[in-house]
Parts: structure tokens; C-alpha cells; sequence
């Protein structure tokens, strides 16, 4: 991979850094030089997508936006989960297979899945695209499956890969 800084390597640099901050809960002087430390090697190893495509920031910005509403919402179910003093989880394990186009987004699905409390990805299978969440609540599976395909393809429109060249 060469050393030319584009457009897109910032922002995805920019990304992995608030992605990084976000899953230490932290955005600190030390957690940010971190996190664009590692960003900027892993950008710049080549590591992912060929960095074909381009950025559509306004199906971006909508998936920002979802991630951080589930941010919250997700947050206030755990809470209110740990207040009441009757469990009611029902922990499962699920797969979640996402279409073709989608396994180029496998890393920042996982992110956007994992930063959310109440599910975590605990494996992802790249060769079929099948993503393994941990859930509190099984009774969530359908409108979790669901929105994982959302989010997939809010990644697809937000960050397409090219067409040609890059193979899931």
C-alpha cells in the first residue's frame, strides 16, 4: 500500500480513533494517541479493503446517529436490568449472516455492535459473513437479526467498496 494520505484514510483513521475511545468509555489525551497510533498502523499496513470506494457521509452520519441511539437506549436497559432486583435475562449466543456486499464492514459492524452493553460480537466468520452475538435477552433475536442487517446496510451505503477488484 502506498503512503499517500487521502480522504478516506482521515476519516477512517478518524473513525477507528473515536471507535477506540468508545470502547475504553474514554476519550483521554492518552486514549486518543493511542488510538491514532493504532489506527494510522493499521490503515497504513493495508489491512481491510483495498480503500477502493468513496464516503457517503449522509448514510454515514445516519449510522453514527443509530449507533448512538442504541448507545443509549442499550445503556438504560442494562441499567434498569441491574436495578431490579429480578433477573430476567435469558443469555443466548446467535448467528447473524449479513449479505455479500456487507463482509467488507465486518470490523466496523462488530465495533458498532460491541459498543452498544447488552451484546457483544464474541466471533465473526469472514469467509461466510456470519457474525456470533452474545445477547442478554433471547426474546430480542428477531429485532436484533434485523438490525444488524440495517446497520449492514447503512455500512454498504456509507462506505462502498469498489465493484470490481475487491471480493468478500
Amino acid at each position: 500500500m502506498t503512503g499517500r494520505v487521502t480522504t478516506r484514510r482521515v476519516l477512517l483513521v478518524v473513525a477507528l480513533t473515536a471507535c477506540w475511545c468508545g470502547l475504553w468509555q474514554t476519550v483521554s489525551v492518552a486514549n486518543i494517541a493511542s488510538g491514532l497510533f493504532l489506527a494510522t498502523l493499521i490503515v497504513g499496513s493495508g489491512i481491510g479493503t483495498k480503500g477502493e470506494g468513496g464516503v457517503r457521509l449522509v448514510p454515514l452520519a445516519k449510522l453514527a446517529w443509530i449507533v448512538l441511539l442504541d448507545l443509549v437506549s442499550s445503556t438504560a436497559d442494562v441499567a434498569i436490568e441491574i436495578l431490579t432486583p429480578t433477573d430476567r435475562t435469558e443469555e443466548a449466543i446467535i448467528a447473524v449472516e449479513v449479505p455479500a456486499e456487507s463482509r467488507h464492514h465486518l470490523l466496523l459492524l462488530s465495533v458498532a455492535i460491541t459498543l452498544t452493553p447488552g451484546t457483544a460480537v464474541v466471533d465473526v466468520d469472514p469467509s461466510n459473513g456470519t457474525l456470533y452475538l452474545h445477547l442478554l435477552h433471547i426474546d430480542r433475536r428477531e429485532a436484533t437479526e434485523e438490525h444488524v442487517q440495517d446497520l449492514a446496510r447503512l455500512a454498504c451505503e456509507a462506505l462502498p467498496a469498489a465493484a470490481q477488484g475487491v471480493r468478500p
